[in-house]
This record gives structure tokens, sequence and C-alpha cells, in this order.
């Protein structure tokens, strides 16, 4: 899939379920469980047991249009390249490295780094970043995207870390073009009940079109 139709994909979704889990097979089956809620944007991390293994099984089981499947949690050039082999549609780091920034230029990978201040978010912005990935977003909150966003209209931002049912509507109104979310959207897989999974994705993606809705 062209990188621009990616992030279009990424933008028009509104929600990326980031997948931290205990084994592949875990991984697997949150990918399965939040798609059939309507989050077709899911990125494996890195800290997941044999990462690169679930991104191809992904890969080979969806095609990109009915599933984008990206990597987090990538520090490095290296593990960039990997994960593009792998399968992955797009990159995303917790903090601004220059060459996981090239690599995914290279290979024409939409990227996001990590930035929290002002300043980090203009030097992710001019190092080629597509996406900015404001974390931890717990510490900011969506008033402090919105305020960022002040003297940075033009700033891509994606917050991640802290996005809850709660708040996602208020990181959207604040005017972040996505949510990245984690723990709250997993966390019945802990207890093998993947059904609630589901349920937890679709009400996610019924809060951003809601937000985005109400304008």
């Amino acid at each position: 899939m062209k990188k621009l139709s990616v992030m279009n994909r990424i933008v028009e979704c509104g929600v990326i379920a980031v997948v931290r889990a205990e084994s592949s097979e875990q991984a697997l089956r949150i990918a399965d469980a939040v798609k059939a809620g309507g989050v077709e944007i899911i990125e494996i991390t890195m800290t997941v047991p044999g990462a690169l293994r679930v991104i191809e099984d992904l890969a080979a089981r969806y095609s990109p249009e009915e599933m984008l499947i990206g990597a987090g949690t990538v520090l490095d050039a290296e593990t960039a390249v990997a994960a593009v082999w792998a399968g992955a549609q797009f990159l995303v780091g917790p903090a601004l490295d220059p060459d996981m920034i090239k690599a995914a230029h290279r290979y024409q990978r939409v990227c996001m780094a990590g930035a929290m201040t002002p300043t980090e978010v203009i030097a992710a912005m001019e190092s080629g970043c597509d996406f900015v990935k404001l974390f931890p977003g717990n510490i900011l909150g969506p008033e402090g995207a919105r305020a960022i966003r002040g003297p940075l209209p033009q700033a891509p931002l994606i917050p991640t870390g802290g996005v809850s049912l709660a708040n996602a509507a208020d990181w959207i109104k604040a005017g972040c073009e996505a949510v990245g979310v984690g723990g709250e959207l997993t966390a019945g897989a802990r207890s093998g009940d993947y059904e609630a999974v589901t349920a937890v994705a679709r009400q996610f993606t019924e809060a951003v079109r809601g937000a985005r809705a109400s304008g």
C-alpha cells in the first residue's frame, strides 16, 4: 500500500491498537479481537515475544486493506529494517531516533517518533516524521496537546499512554489525528476474555467517530 494511503487510513480509523502481550499467540488473538471491533490499525510492539513473526503472520493473514500492521518500540534502524521486511506498514518509536526515521523513508514506510515538549515535537517534524507520537500521553493530557497545537497547529499528533474511553474524545477534540490505545483496550486478554477486547475496541471507534461528528 502506498505511503499516503497508509497515512490516510490511520487518520480515517482514528484508533491504533498498541499490542503488548505475554506471548505471540496472545498478540495474534488480540489483533483478531480488535479488528472484529472495528480497529484495523495494529501496532505490534517489539517487546512482544517473537514480535517479527507476529507481524509476518498477520501480514500473511490480512491484506493491507483489511488490516494495517505496524511495529512499535522501534529503537534503531536495524529493528526498523527487520520490521519492514516482516511486513510492517508503519514504524513507531518512543523517542526520536534519526536513523530509524531515515530507514523508514528509505523503504517508504510511515513513521512516528515520540515527543513530549514543543521543542521535541518540532525536532520530530523537522526530522521527517509523518506523525508525532505524544508520549507519555498521561503526563500531558488532552489539554497539553491542545496547548502544543496553539503555536504548532500543523503538528500531526497521535497520543499514546493514558488514552482511555473517558478521554479518547477529548484527545480528538484537542486536534489529534488519532489515538494510540494499549492497556485499556487489551485488558481483557489477560484473563482470556477476547470478546471484551472486541467490545472495548468498538467503544473506542465509536468515541472517536462521535468526537469528530460533534466537531
